[in-house]
C-alpha cells in the first residue's frame, strides 16, 4: 500500500489495521521489532479487539449504501462503523440532533434510528468476544453452598 497524499482523509479502524497489518504488526512483542514502532503495535492490539477486527470492505460498502437514505455526515457514518452501536441508546450520542434529523412516527410505524441499528445488526459483523465471556461460557455456574454453623 502507498500512500498517496498525506491526510487526505479519515480511515475507519478496518483501514488502520489493514495498514497495520501490511507494515507487520503483530499481537506478539517480540514480532513488533523492526520496521514498525511499538506505538504502531499498541493500536494494532487495541484494534483487533474492537469491531474493526471481523469487518470486510464489502460490509462497509454495503452499510454505506443501506444507510444513504439517513443523510448521515461522513463523521457520523465512520463513528458507526468503527463503534458499531447495537441499540438506539448508542446510536443517539453519536448523531447530532438525532431526535430532530431521524424520524420516528408511530402512527405510519417509521422508525429510523432503530432502522439504522437494524442495518448495523444486519450488515456489520459483531466485535470479537472477550476472552472473560469465552471463559465464563465453558464454565458451569457457580452452585450455592451452605453455610456452615461455627
Amino acid at each position: 500500500m502507498k500512500t498517496l497524499q498525506a491526510n487526505a482523509g479519515v480511515l475507519t479502524n478496518l483501514e488502520v489495521l489493514e495498514f497495520l497489518r501490511a507494515r507487520g504488526a503483530t499481537s506478539d512483542p517480540m514480532g513488533c521489532l523492526g520496521a514498525v514502532a511499538p506505538s504502531e503495535c499498541k493500536v494494532f492490539d487495541y484494534l483487533v479487539n474492537t469491531p474493526a477486527c471481523n469487518q470486510t470492505r464489502g460490509a462497509i460498502d454495503e452499510f454505506l449504501k443501506r444507510c444513504e437514505k439517513f443523510k448521515l455526515a461522513k463523521a457520523e457514518k465512520f463513528n458507526i462503523i468503527n463503534l458499531r452501536p447495537s441499540n438506539q441508546a448508542l446510536i443517539d450520542p453519536i448523531i447530532e440532533y438525532c431526535e430532530k434529523r431521524l424520524t420516528k412516527d408511530e402512527a405510519r410505524g417509521i422508525d429510523e434510528v432503530q432502522e439504522l441499528v437494524d442495518s448495523v445488526l444486519e450488515v456489520l459483523p459483531p466485535p470479537p468476544a472477550k476472552p472473560d465471556e469465552e471463559m465464563q461460557d465453558l464454565e458451569e455456574p457457580p452452585t450455592a453452598k451452605p453455610m456452615e454453623e461455627n
